[in-house]
């Protein structure tokens, strides 16, 4: 209900605060009567609480026309200018608005502005056709902060990964997925916990005293309301119905828009990023260069940098770099996106309420590609770059191999899997992705690091761990055959050498296995172990001596000497990797920023961001000593007893792969031109090679020969010393 003030105009109380008087001056009689002749008004009659900039001709009252000045004003430089964004071409000066506790900057636009309120404004801004732009003294501009004052239920939470809210992050300006992985995941350490709503509320003075901002060259138009809001430099927006408690990050070099419609409530846009067409976003967090369109509605969610939501709906996520989901039937629940992942039409991933317990979550590593009109339950988990096939999957799934195809099996029979798929059918797939993601990265600042490449650390431990339960499980299928030599086995680890030993010696062995922890009560049926084997174990490889050749490049090294490997020795060893928000990090470092959080070492996200820069430095590092491991696990020998033998076989198998890499992304790419149902459309070859081009002008698969031959030839010489 509204309240009726009666005020005494001669005697209202308007201070103005003493740090914006510099520089400025009181109004001369001769422009207070210009202003009373141009239809202007002021709370006070001697006009006191206006002040403009001193010096000659910074002041033009002529651009001051059916206005009215509540509280304090205090004016830029105001001489006549036009200003120009787009198609939008208005006269510097204030028309037809109405101000109060409004500082503005010079040559700024305020043009039918019903009420402006509690604002500072930078230079060149434009303000046209606003409703209601207000700012309250205790806004946080959608930081998960707190005021002086204010009890702790009044602080925004967003609930990612479960709707629970037991993983809730506080958002704040800077926030990037890597942040709110750490805060989302390691629940279990509640000093940590309050060490981040520590960190979160770094320089809060707790003051209510704050203003609400529009920095230089932003431009706003056609909008209905804007409350406790911070607009950075150079925003555009036009035509948003409702931005309440929001920071829009925006520079120069990365602009940030809002389009029509759009509603965004309690959170934190990103550089670079765009919303439109009616797009809803409540207690979010935007990554930089995120678009938002279509009708999308973004609720409780983190959404990582270079991502694109259209049309569907998504709710208590987080979700890391270049993730793509589009049409209005897609939905997301209550799931951690590991990234470089698409969600096709029609997917449901998540279920609501299919127990009696509290709802559960989805975890999905990187490249999670699910297929049309797919639906998933909770709990789901899935290793990294799982395609998965059409298909209503009604028992929760734990999808351990990583680049495996998955596909239904049936009602209430097991689904099946293929390992290693991405590398046995879709080589041109993996090839692409790690340049495609690069390139279509348009971040100017790159604050969060992000790992690109689908044959990095965190997925080759999944590949060492899937080929760990391939060799337990073909133990399991050599006693039920019988095989004499499993059957006479006495334990479990004779028995897994066995079958190891099997898996090697019988590359053309056709059999399948049943593994029972991939889903709930029916299990899955792993088809083609062998060559998912084998393959797993020639990827391993390749990743291993690949790291060294670009370990080798970084130092200008010719190849690695026995010294040099002596050295990269005493390196620390990680073993377990963890994709936090993007950047691949050794789980130790994770917990060693942890201690220096808890210490007090750390006590801003600046500095720990400062700390995944120092992570990232040495990434390759940490990569090279974890590949020396690796060939040690695969030759099942220490590095020092490798004999010239087993470095030639190396670099014959690497070579092998590269190679392989480049001929089947070929065969991969040239079934687009070859395939009878690919031509079916066209009228002839000559309009097909107009509309789709040839294989030869593919780009990326010239540049792929290219590194191909280089790194070839670069392989030889890295491993020379050492045979």
């Amino acid at each position: 209900m509204s309240t009726v003030t009666f005020v005494d105009k001669s005697s209202f109380p308007v201070t103005i605060p003493e740090e914006l008087k510099k520089g400025k001056r009181n109004l001369t009689e001769k422009e207070i009567a210009i202003l009373i002749r141009n239809r202007n008004v002021s709370i006070k009659e001697d006009w006191s609480n206006v002040l403009v900039t001193d010096g000659a001709d910074c002041f033009d009252p002529d651009l001051i026309m059916a206005s009215e000045f509540n509280g304090f004003v205090v004016l830029g430089k105001l001489r006549p200018a036009v200003i120009k964004f787009h198609d939008l071409e208005l006269s510097a000066g204030i028309y037809n608005s109405s101000l109060q506790d409004v500082v503005t900057g010079d040559n700024d636009v305020i043009h039918n502005v019903s009420y402006l309120c509690n604002y500072r404004l930078g230079n060149g801004v434009m303000l046209f056709n606003i409703q209601e732009m207000s700012c309250t003294k205790h806004s946080k501009f959608g930081n998960g902060i707190l005021k002086e004052g204010e009890p702790e239920s009044n602080r925004i939470w967003i609930g990612v990964g479960n709707e629970n809210g037991k993983r809730a992050v506080l958002p704040f300006a800077g926030m990037i997925p890597a942040d709110a992985f750490i805060w989302s995941r390691y629940r279990d350490d509640t000093e940590l916990m309050q060490r981040f709503i520590e960190l979160t509320e770094y320089g809060n003075t707790g003051n209510l005293d704050t203003c609400g901002v529009v920095e230089d060259g932003a431009v706003i138009k056609n909008t209905t309301l804007l409350k406790d809001a911070f607009i950075g430099n150079s925003a555009y927006i036009k035509g948003a119905f409702k931005l309440k408690n929001i920071t829009v990050l925006s520079s120069a070099e990365e602009e940030s828009q809002i389009g029509e419609g759009v509603e965004m409530v309690n959170g934190i846009m990103g550089y670079g990023s765009r919303v439109f067409y009616q797009a809803v976003a409540v207690r979010f967090v935007l990554g930089r260069n995120c678009q938002l369109k279509y009708g999308a509605r973004l609720l409780n969610s983190v959404l990582g940098d270079n991502s694109t939501i259209s049309c569907c709906e998504l709710l208590n996520n987080l979700i890391f770099p270049f993730h793509e989901q589009h049409h209005n039937s897609s939905f997301l629940i209550a799931t951690t996106i590991c990234g470089q992942s698409n969600i096709a039409a029609g997917a449901t991933i998540g279920s609501n309420h299919n127990s009696r317990s509290p709802d559960g979550e989805i975890y999905a590593g990187r490249g999670f590609w699910p297929g049309l009109s797919s639906d998933f339950k909770h709990n789901s988990r899935f290793a990294s770059f799982i395609l998965v096939s059409k298909g209503s999957y009604q028992h929760e799934l734990n999808i351990i191999y990583p680049f495996s195809l998955v596909a239904p099996g049936g009602e209430d029979k097991p689904i099946h899997i293929v390992p290693a798929y991405w590398f046995l059918f879709n080589m041109f797939a993996i090839a692409r992705n790690k340049s495609k993601f690069r390139n279509r990265d348009r971040r100017v600042v790159k604050v969060q690091h992000i790992e690109t490449d689908p044959i990095a650390p965190d997925s080759i431990q999944e590949v060492m761990a899937a080929l760990d339960r391939l060799i337990e499980l073909t133990g399991g299928y050599l006693k039920s055959v019988p095989y004499e030599k499993a059957v006479s086995s006495t334990d479990d680890r004779t028995l897994y050498q066995i079958a190891k030993d099997y898996l090697h010696q019988n590359p053309d062995a056709d059999f399948t296995l049943l593994d029972m922890r991939c889903q709930k009560k029916y299990g899955a049926i792993i088809y083609k172990p062998v060559k998912a084997y084998k393959e797993y174990r020639r990827v391993v490889k390749y990743f291993a001596a690949r790291t060294l050749v670009d370990y080798c490049r970084s130092l200008n090294l010719k190849s690695l000497s026995p010294a040099r490997v002596d050295e990269l020795e005493n390196v620390p060893l990680y073993t377990s990797w963890v994709n936090a928000g993007g950047q691949v990090i050794p789980e130790e470092k994770l917990f060693e920023l942890f201690t220096r959080i808890k210490s007090g070492k750390i006590n801003c996200w600046d500095d720990v961001h400062a700390y995944y820069d120092q992570c990232d430095q040495s990434y390759l590092l940490y990569k090279a000593r974890y590949s020396l491991y690796l060939l040690e696990q695969l030759y099942s020998c220490p590095l020092k007893d490798f004999s010239r033998t087993v470095y030639l076989d190396i670099i014959s198998d690497v070579t092998m792969v590269s190679t392989d890499m480049y001929h089947a992304s070929i065969s991969s790419r040239e079934k687009d031109f070859t395939d009878f149902f690919r031509k079916i459309t066209f009228r002839n070859e000559k309009e097909m090679t107009a509309v789709l081009g040839t294989l030869q002008d593919n780009e990326f698969l010239r540049t792929m020969q290219k590194e191909t031959d280089s790194f070839n030839a670069d392989l030889q010489t890295v491993f020379s010393q050492l045979c």
